[in-house]
């Protein structure tokens, strides 16, 4: 192994232990529920979590290295359940460098249901681009959910999906702002809850809902310093 790919390790098993606790700071998991996984860019493989470990035993050392078939490459500890679903992720989306699964209360409750979770906010317009939608029941352990997530998320702007009975999977172009995906999507669900107990939600025009997407995904923010004038 080069030292540079040493190095790159390095940084994403401190990252990705370290994005365990934004679960537990936002109230997604419970236990020992719940993963964190990071692409390594440029080589087949990612960062995951290993299974049923304390949360507050989760440290750089003990997160393990898989290729993206799901084998262990690298790591004493064997690797989250979800590893299959990953795994398969990132072979079939090559721009997604992270992925997360919580079963975080309200989002949960929508997969229970098997029902999207409509936009009528927008937050979500800003960060989903519409409804966040509900993808197929699939055993754990399998390849079967990480088919499911990329089939239903296909169609969709949503970096999202609510797995029919299970939890969220969510996808990003690094493992932070898939952790970010899913701290957005409890918040969603829960207003989205709210809102339906007091009445009927109002409805957002679709043009709308693109122009909050496109701002939020291409204005918003901070944008990086233009090259100085010669």
């Amino acid at each position: 192994m080069s030292a540079e790919l040493e190095q790159q390790l390095r940084r994403l098993r401190e990252s990705v232990a370290r994005l365990h606790g934004e679960l537990t700071r936002y109230r997604l998991v419970a236990w020992t529920a719940g993963n964190v996984s990071a692409r390594v860019p440029g080589h087949d493989l990612m960062v995951i979590k290993p299974s049923g470990v304390d949360y507050d035993d989760l440290a750089p050392e003990n997160m393990v290295v898989c290729d993206l078939d799901g084998v262990v490459v690298e790591g004493d500890l064997s690797p989250s359940s979800d590893t299959a679903a990953h795994a398969y992720v990132y072979r079939a989306l090559p721009e997604v460098g992270g992925v997360v699964h919580t079963h975080s209360t309200y989002a949960t409750a929508w997969a229970a249901r098997g029902e999207p979770i409509p936009c009528h906010l927008t937050a979500q317009a800003d960060e989903f681009g519409g409804e966040i939608p509900v993808g197929p029941f699939a055993l754990i352990g399998g390849d079967d959910i990480g088919k499911g997530i990329v089939e239903t998320l296909a169609g969709h702007r949503s970096p999202a999906v609510l797995m029919r009975n299970h939890g969220v999977f969510t996808i990003g172009r690094d493992a932070r702002a898939a952790v970010k995906a899913a701290v957005m999507c409890e918040d969603i669900a829960r207003t989205a809850h709210l809102a339906r107990a007091l009445g009927a939600p109002l409805p957002m025009a679709a043009a709308d809902v693109d122009a909050l997407h496109d701002r939020y995904q291409n204005v918003y923010g901070q944008r990086p310093p233009s090259p100085a004038s010669p």
